[in-house]
């Protein structure tokens, strides 16, 4: 791993030239409007750079976009990768490693989940203060190499907590509904049934999807801080459970995407 890792950041420096990103992004499904907020520099697509796996999914770019947004050099991944697509552990967080030999300082990740609390509505946002890992698997998983991190990472503080209370005020500041919760991470692709979204809401969860954990794994692994925002597409309450398309939550998701991208953007004005 650590010869392919190598490589793929090899070959974007030789793209990037004397460009050095401070921070990471990775934006979720239906997320990917903070681009055009960004003053691009460099983009190359996924299918281009060594090692690097391809998003399969007809709404995910699969483009990795360097340029500046709010003063600060960033690199964001406008299509991220989840297991369901049949990728492994590594591959799914290859991309973190190779942005944090790139040189970023903090990672920033979105996605959009389902609400499992009661209180929660779709459209609101939730800041991810926790999580709980069901995917069933574990980046980390077999051979420890020392240069990367250590064998038995600690993860009693996965989040960042001054990033999560900046993001808090900031979305206060600007009459955001945004939660702060616990997120929990499954396979998928397919929804939850009632009885699942009734046992991830006892087991302690916030919000379900399908993505995320194993990234802030990994960047833990790596001691790069995280901040982490979910936007909650839908309602997973078992009694008054209702289909959902993924068009919908599509909809729902770029609607919410403004408050988010606010949030997202002064935090990053702040470091």
């Amino acid at each position: 791993m650590l010869e392919s890792i190598e490589t793929t950041t090899e070959y974007i420096k030789r793209r990037i030239g004397d460009f050095n990103p401070e921070i990471g992004i990775i934006l979720g499904t239906g997320l990917g409007a903070l681009v055009n907020d960004i003053e691009i520099q460099h983009q190359l697509l996924y299918a281009h750079i060594p090692d690097f796996p391809v998003s399969t999914l007809e709404f995910h770019s699969g483009k990795l976009i360097f340029g500046t947004l709010s003063g600060k050099r960033v690199v964001a991944m406008q299509g991220r990768l989840h297991l369901y697509e049949g990728y492994n552990m590594q591959q799914i967080t290859f991309p973190v490693r190779v942005m944090k030999m790139l040189g970023i300082r903090q990672l920033f990740v979105s996605n959009a989940s389902g609400a499992l609390n009661p209180g929660y509505r779709k459209g609101d946002l939730m800041i991810i203060d926790d999580h709980i890992n069901l995917q069933g698997n574990n980046p980390l998983r077999g051979r420890n190499y020392d240069e990367l991190g250590p064998r038995f990472p600690d993860m009693s503080q996965p989040y960042d907590p001054v990033l999560l209370s900046k993001g808090l005020e900031i979305a206060s500041r600007h009459n955001i509904t945004c939660h702060k919760g616990v997120y929990v991470s499954v396979l998928g692709p397919n929804l939850e049934t009632r009885a699942e979204y009734r046992f991830l809401r006892i087991i302690g969860g916030d919000a379900v999807g399908m993505s995320t954990v194993p990234e802030v794994i990994v960047a833990n692994h790596m001691s790069l801080p995280v901040f982490a925002i979910s936007v909650l597409t839908d309602e997973g309450f078992p009694e008054t459970l209702k289909p959902v398309s993924v068009e919908e939550i599509i909809e729902v998701a770029m609607k919410a995407e403004p408050k988010m991208t606010l949030i997202l953007k002064e935090l990053i004005a702040t470091l």
